[in-house]
């Protein structure tokens, strides 16, 4: 290891070189890159409702209504012109309104008040608008410019627009901040002017080598696309700061800058490589997940850690040994403390502060495990914003509404019928667009003409386009599902689909919770086998991994606790990321300790080891926290915000445990961490001298 460390020193002008070249073509990578904001699409191929919808595509040319526009003041005569100009919008396929359910040549007074009012309703209209899916967002636009801001339009195409041009806009926004209050704890923990800049290079180097190198998976989700660069930048921050602090260690010990360096790599390599590696088998975790965001969000940031991993082991050396001249000359004095207090402090408090965490674990276990979800999209904008204003002002006007088309074996009128009529029969289902209820059984197929014809049966299916009362989630929406089902099912067990935004968070659901059992026992698993193997300790690994497991629960505790419901997505990558990102503050406070006990009595080596790694922890653990609830304040994504607080709350409450909780497992457990024992120890009782 030493001849190869060796070797990238003497090369550094070459290795900088290379990576200049990368860096310059994963820049313009990054930008091919395609950025999926629809939570549906990562459900697995398989699932029922995704199986449908490929079927529905194959079978029938009009997609599932997704957008509805409320139109307010308007005449029957203007509804219809509107009707035309939106029809004319590119990417816009259908459109569903009263016209289509009755003759509204007759007047409104003579017809039946529940066909008439889901479509219109004191001088305002609903229409179900379907849209393409590559044109959500020009689509979208372009109907918000025909209806105006004073009108309303909702619905997943909606959705999924406001989404992707609000990420655009606020990520790097961000990510500008981010880089800010980096630098600025960076200004506070270095001890050179210059060298913040020279940390924010490596990680940015990364940054852009990681993005740039997603283009093999095709595309990313939004959730990867958001957080991703922001997670990379916390996480290795401080593979370089525990680098260039060991190097500033290894120069007051040799007058070769090269062999200092060299030097620095060596030792640093366990600490970093053990860190680096419980970060990648946190975050290979999410693999595991038959919900595809978990494995498209685990490969980028596990990819994005072992560039990181590279780039601290051959990039930074050779940035730092072509800066160090610059940074020796714009040295200044450590504007921190030597944190011993801190360490004095810990250590009397050992035993209360191990008390209160033995106190608080199994509350926080159980209430973590308790909380209310959200597993789709429908709550990701509040009404706070316009998306979530318009939703909430249909949902007041015309009631909450949701579409689903059920597809059964063309041809036996006579069961089809029997089938519509058992649909009608159940809660919510407030009406039904089929070929049996517009023509009924008795109709030939002859008498329609072709284009109604087309919109109801295909080569081999016939379509029911089923509206129902309920939200696109909750239980009503679940229990409404099986009953369509179960419904579908008695009249053709094996040969029905369903598809519908509802019917997709249902599956959504199924497929998530399925998920959560194997993800976190792989994480822990494989973090505690790296760690077992890395400090040759049984204890150890138990202690570190306890002590973060319990940061988690208590983070995800606190919305149970606060009467909050939570994103199901968000819950389950949490327990991933922070187990993955903030076990390296325990890796090199317990790696330091067992360093410092060669030499020292342990209540000693406890205060010498909160000071040698107070400010290195702090670093890292402090831009996690910032960045984290930085994306939570400003995000108008719900679910990026909510993940972003679990994110800065959890990097502090992991700090929390690793300040004042581990120092004490370390003491209380001491003679089975494996640490070499200082001789002063074997004639002090106990080891408990001051």
């Amino acid at each position: 290891m030493k001849k190869f460390y060796s070797g990238v020193v003497r090369r550094r002008k070459l290795v900088l070189a290379v990576f200049a070249v990368l860096f310059v073509l994963c820049f313009f990578l990054e930008k091919l890159v395609y950025v999926n904001y629809d939570i549906n699409d990562y459900l697995p191929d398989e699932t029922h409702s995704t199986v449908s919808l490929n079927v529905m595509s194959q079978e029938f040319s009009g997609g599932i209504p997704n957008c509805r526009v409320m139109i307010r003041d308007v005449t029957i005569p203007e509804v219809l012109d509107y009707i035309e100009t939106i029809q004319a919008v590119e990417g816009v396929i259908d459109i569903t309104w009263l016209d289509d359910q009755t003759d509204i040549t007759v007047p409104l007074a003579a017809l039946d008040s529940s066909v008439v009012e889901p479509y219109y309703k004191d001088g305002t209209a609903l229409l179900s608008v379907t849209i393409d899916e590559e044109y959500n967002i020009p689509a979208t636009e372009a109907i918000r410019s025909i209806v105006g801001d004073e009108n309303a339009i909702s619905g997943t195409a909606a959705s999924i627009a406001v989404s992707t041009t609000n990420t655009l806009k606020e990520i790097p926004m961000i990510s500008a901040i981010a880089v800010a209050i980096t630098l600025v704890m960076l200004l506070l923990t270095t001890t050179s002017w210059v060298e913040p800049i020279v940390i924010l290079m490596g990680i940015g180097v990364a940054i852009i080598l990681n993005g740039g190198t997603n283009l093999m998976f095709g595309e990313i989700s939004f959730i990867t696309n958001a957080s991703g660069s922001i997670l990379l930048l916390a996480v290795s921050l401080d593979y370089s700061v525990f680098l260039i602090h060991r190097f500033d260690e290894c120069r007051k010990e040799t007058t070769s800058v090269e062999e200092a360096m060299v030097e620095a790599l060596c030792k640093a390599t366990s600490s970093i490589l053990s860190s680096g590696l419980t970060t990648v088998i946190g975050f290979l975790a999410l693999v595991l997940m038959q919900f595809e965001i978990g494995p498209n969000l685990g490969l980028a940031l596990a990819k994005g850690v072992g560039i990181s991993l590279i780039t601290v082991f051959l990039f930074v050396p050779s940035l730092v040994m072509s800066t160090y001249s610059l940074m020796d000359k714009t040295r200044h004095r450590s504007f921190m403390p030597s944190f011993r207090g801190l360490g004095k402090l810990i250590r009397k408090a050992t035993i209360p502060f191990v008390c209160i965490f033995a106190i608080v674990l199994v509350p926080a276990y159980l209430a973590s495990n308790a909380n209310e979800f959200y597993y789709g999209a429908s709550e990701i904008f509040g009404e706070d914003t316009q998306y979530g204003a318009d939703t909430a002002a249909i949902d007041e006007m015309f009631g909450i509404s949701d579409t689903y088309v059920l597809l059964v074996p063309k041809g036996d009128t006579a069961t089809q019928k029997a089938l519509s009529d058992d649909l009608h029969q159940l809660d919510y289902v407030t009406g039904i667009i089929s070929f049996v209820d517009a023509a009924g059984p008795e109709v030939p197929y002859a008498y329609l003409d072709e284009q109604t014809l087309a919109l109801l049966e295909s080569e081999h299916y016939t379509r029911m386009v089923i509206e129902v009362s309920v939200p696109t989630e909750g239980r009503d929406t679940f229990r409404l599902v099986e009953q369509i089902r179960e419904a579908a099912g008695g009249y053709y067990p094996d040969d029905f689909y369903l598809a519908g935004r509802g019917v997709s968070t249902y599956d959504l659901m199924d497929t998530i919770t399925a998920d959560m059992l194997k993800v976190n026992l792989l994480a822990i698993g494989a973090v505690f086998l790296v760690l077992l193997l890395a400090m040759r300790s049984l204890i150890l690994p138990i202690i570190l991994v306890l002590g973060i497991e319990t940061a988690i629960w208590i983070n995800l505790a606190i919305p149970y606790f606060a009467g909050e419901s939570i994103f199901y997505i968000a819950y389950l990558i949490i327990s991933a990321i922070q187990l993955g990102a903030t076990v390296d503050y325990a890796i090199l406070m317990t790696n330091r300790y067992r360093e410092n006990r060669q030499t020292l009595e342990k209540n000693e080596a406890l205060v010498q080891t909160i000071s040698d790694t107070t400010v290195s922890i702090l670093t890292s653990g402090g831009v996690m926290t910032a960045v984290g609830l930085l994306m939570g304040v400003i995000s108008s994504n719900r679910l990026l915000a909510q993940l972003g607080v679990f994110i800065g709350r959890g990097a502090l409450l992991s700090l929390a445990i690793v300040f004042f909780v581990l120092p004490g497992l370390l003491y209380l457990f001491d003679k089975w961490t494996g640490a070499k024992t200082a001789k002063k120890d074997n004639i002090l009782t106990g080891g408990n001298a001051t």
